[in-house]
């Protein structure tokens, strides 16, 4: 039988305090947060962009921008793990260099698709086009939806603003790209756009595997 005399430790204090609990629970939370991402900012290798690394033009970006709204990150992550399975299947792991530009970047674990992150090249415009406008055509197992409306929908003429706020944030856009921003998207549909931001994904710093060089060649 427990000895109701006995003193109180600090343990048993922090236990039975839910106030105590959550306050030093989140103190341990931020230390070992602290701890853990403080130092990336400091790596060469998590802050300067790998060897053929370009910010995406303004038809690439407002693709970018179209991949968002539409909630493709859903399914589809971009990150290449360090995986043998992974690696056989999508090609080099991806570097944290190959992200410095993005923001957010998109990388995750959650796939409901396969990972897009070295789909860039692999394969042709067309190929895309169909799998967007219907992606049974091209892949009959497919559960991803069509996006036909992406066909008319008109690309961001008002790209060079979102140019203009990454600046802000360290991506290395000059004046004059922003200011022929409109006139590179003008004219363009939103699915040009997608297409264009796919076709450079993974295109810096990694090696394409060998599925990825045949499919291309197709």
């Amino acid at each position: 039988m427990a000895n109701k005399n006995a003193p109180v430790t600090g343990h048993e204090k922090i236990e039975t305090s839910n106030f105590l609990m959550i306050v030093l629970t989140l103190v341990t939370i931020l230390f070992g947060g602290l701890t853990e991402i403080v130092p990336l900012f400091f790596q060469t290798s998590t802050t300067q962009p790998v060897d053929g690394l370009k910010p995406y033009t303004a038809l690439q970006l407002a693709g970018r921008d179209v991949y968002l709204r539409e909630g493709c990150y859903n399914c589809h992550s971009q990150m290449v793990r360090p995986f043998r399975a992974e690696t056989l299947r999508y090609g080099e792991i991806s570097k944290a260099g190959e992200f410095v530009y993005d923001h957010p970047f998109q990388w995750g674990s959650k796939r409901t698709g396969p990972d897009l992150h070295r789909v860039g090249g692999k394969y042709s415009d067309q190929w895309h086009y169909v799998h967007l406008m219907n992606p049974r055509d091209v892949v009959p197992e497919s559960n991803m939806p069509a996006y036909p409306w992406l066909d008319t929908a008109p690309a961001n003429v008002d790209i060079g603003k979102n140019m203009a706020a990454l600046r802000k944030v360290g991506v290395p856009y000059t004046d004059d790209e922003i200011a022929k921003a409109a006139d590179e998207v003008k004219g363009k549909t939103e699915m040009q756009a997608l297409i264009a931001f796919l076709q450079v994904l993974g295109t810096a710093g990694g090696k394409a595997t060998p599925a990825a060089t045949t499919a291309a060649a197709q």
